[in-house]
């Protein structure tokens, strides 16, 4: 960003938000301000508060054109995201210097791609898609819009993920699989088949998570 772009805005302020920013400057890129819906006391690794969410179209008409959704929660990251874009917002990628991206990959408006994570040639990150440190989406992988990929994560070649999916924390999914949307991988987990959209796993190999209702006082 040079002096003269219009100022970045930064919508988050928690733990995610604080990799994002200094990603976003290790960049090159510089957010000017940060809002979020249970806004900080005080600045935010240097970037200044300015507000709640419910300013965001007043700091768009105040010459805020670019902003980055650092929220680690996927439902709430594609929500923000539909909002923005409503507002006239343009949502540039964030990927940092560090990351291995190859020139063949497609990253969707949006994403943001950590230090040391591996972009494979032909894979891609659809919009607001989180490709997390150390993870790798291997040739012709596809994280879906709003999905997230998280640390040392291994997605091998061709793996499909849908919307809005957590892939957990050193996961690895085989080759060829598809994990459809909203779906839950836990950290460590092997996936070795595909996934229906909603899935909840975990494990080596991945199982379905049992539902547990809770028993009531009385023993009922």
């Amino acid at each position: 960003m040079t002096a003269a772009s219009p100022p970045l805005l930064l919508v988050g302020a928690g733990g995610h938000a604080r990799v994002v920013i200094e990603a976003l400057r290790a960049a090159g890129l510089a957010p000017a301000g940060l809002v979020d819906a249970v806004p900080p006391a005080g600045p935010v690794l240097g970037v200044p508060v300015l507000g709640g969410e419910d300013r965001l179209a007043v700091l768009r008409a105040e010459g805020f054109a670019a902003a980055v959704v650092a929220i680690g929660d996927n439902s709430a990251r594609d929500h923000l995201g539909a909002r923005l874009l409503a507002l006239g917002y343009a949502l540039p990628a964030c990927i940092h210097p560090a990351a291995l991206v190859s020139p063949s990959a497609v990253i969707g408006q949006g994403a943001v791609v950590m230090a040391r994570a591996v972009l494979g040639a032909g894979a891609m990150l659809e919009a607001l898609a989180i490709l997390n440190t150390g993870t790798i989406l291997e040739h012709d992988g596809l994280l879906g819009r709003s999905a997230h990929a998280a640390p040392g994560a291994v997605l091998a070649g061709d793996v499909r993920v849908g919307a809005r999916s957590l892939v957990g924390a050193g996961a690895a999914v085989r080759p060829g699989v598809r994990i459809g949307t909203d779906a839950v991988v836990g950290v460590g987990a092997a996936v070795v088949r595909d996934l229906p959209d909603g899935a909840r796993v975990a494990g080596v190999p991945a199982r379905p998570l049992r539902s547990f209702r809770p028993v009531s006082p009385s023993g009922a």
